[in-house]
């Protein structure tokens, strides 16, 4: 019997090459981390900091403020949701063997949404002592239960017997999403003026209400489910052959199914309940990736996340800076980047560009 670390086999140029592409991704995520913290709408500058540090120069207010308490909160939050985000997408297209499978096949983008939109109209109706507890969070904590509970629904609907149907969750997601939808539709309805202002604003995606409380927050659970899918590599890859196949040759698919769409959900739900609505990451990384270094998951899904982190971290620094001292919705520069990316890698597979 050919053992399950074997399956299916990859080229050892192919596997050197995307070993090799961590150092140069990680490379780009330092230099991306560097121009984040350089940029902002202030003159505080990060190189004027270094040279003050190496020279024993203390740091005025102004400068302690700026750069620990806004700008490292914030690239410490972008790092966070990309990574999150790209490695779910890589996962989700693993597990539906569908390169057009993204985080929100399993209902967390729509269950995030609807929590979202619960607590912003109508927040105001909860109890005086529960929205003095919630404060700020009360939405972030509102779309994080609002995803977690969408995908155990899902989850609870694909499977009968101990068994999961992709096939099956696939279209149940569909459906919980056009109910999500209509859901919050309704909500739409009956909004105000500054409630409509909030739901667009969060449905955009920003990194503006970054904070160290976020920041820990989201933290834990976005590492400890991005850990899960790493481990998950090897797995997502005899998963390719099919379920069937992938049993024959001893994996546990059903538990390999469960945990892929739990650390999907994790990852994901932390994501979107501390920055909103960010689209194509989960889509164009994987797929950039795929191009440059081949499917193996167990080195895509670490070169996901570094590439994920980076491109997020850009398309917050394009936000903040574009229109400043106003801020861009991330969401609409994600759209932006991704949008032509996608465009192009599906010409190029259908052999209509040559580049």
């Amino acid at each position: 019997m050919v053992a399950t670390t074997d399956i299916p086999i990859v080229s050892r140029d192919r596997f050197a090459k995307a070993r090799a592409l961590h150092v140069i991704l990680a490379v780009i995520l330092l230099m991306s981390a560097t121009v984040s913290l350089e940029t902002g709408a202030t003159e505080v500058r990060l190189s004027t900091l270094v040279i003050k540090a190496l020279a024993g120069t203390p740091f005025s207010q102004i400068e302690t403020v700026v750069m620990l308490d806004i700008r490292l909160p914030r690239l410490m939050m972008g790092v966070l949701v990309g990574a999150a985000l790209a490695v779910s997408g890589a996962a989700m297209q693993g597990l539906f063997r569908n390169p057009l499978a993204d985080p929100g096949i399993v209902g967390v983008g729509a269950g995030a949404g609807l929590g979202a939109i619960i607590a912003i109209v109508l927040g105001g109706f909860l109890p005086a002592a529960l929205q003095s507890l919630a404060g700020r969070h009360l939405i972030p904590i509102a779309a994080f239960l609002g995803g977690w509970g969408s995908t155990l629904l899902l989850y609870r609907v694909s499977t009968r017997q101990g068994r999961t149907s992709v096939a099956t969750m696939l279209l149940a997601g569909i459906a919980l999403g056009a109910l999500a939808g209509a859901l919050s539709g309704v909500l739409v309805y009956i909004a105000d003026d500054q409630q409509l202002r909030d739901l667009t604003f969060w449905g955009l995606g920003s990194l503006a209400g970054a904070s160290w409380t976020k920041v820990t927050a989201a933290a834990p659970l976005v590492a400890l489910s991005v850990g899960l899918a790493f481990m998950l590599g090897r797995g997502l890859n005899g998963l390719a052959l099919g379920e069937a196949t992938a049993g024959h040759i001893g994996l546990h698919v059903e538990r390999l199914k469960s945990l892929t769409i739990l650390s999907v959900a994790g990852a994901t739900g932390a994501a979107v309940a501390v920055s909103g609505g960010i689209g194509f990451i989960g889509i164009v990384v994987p797929h950039l990736l795929r191009l440059a270094s081949g499917p193996d998951h167990r080195t895509l899904l670490i070169n996901a996340a570094l590439l994920g982190a980076s491109l997020l971290v850009l398309a917050d620094v394009i936000s903040r800076t574009i229109i400043a001292p106003a801020e861009l919705p991330i969401g609409i520069v994600t759209a932006v980047m991704g949008a032509p990316v996608f465009l192009w890698i599906l010409l190029k597979r259908r052999g209509m560009v040559d580049l």
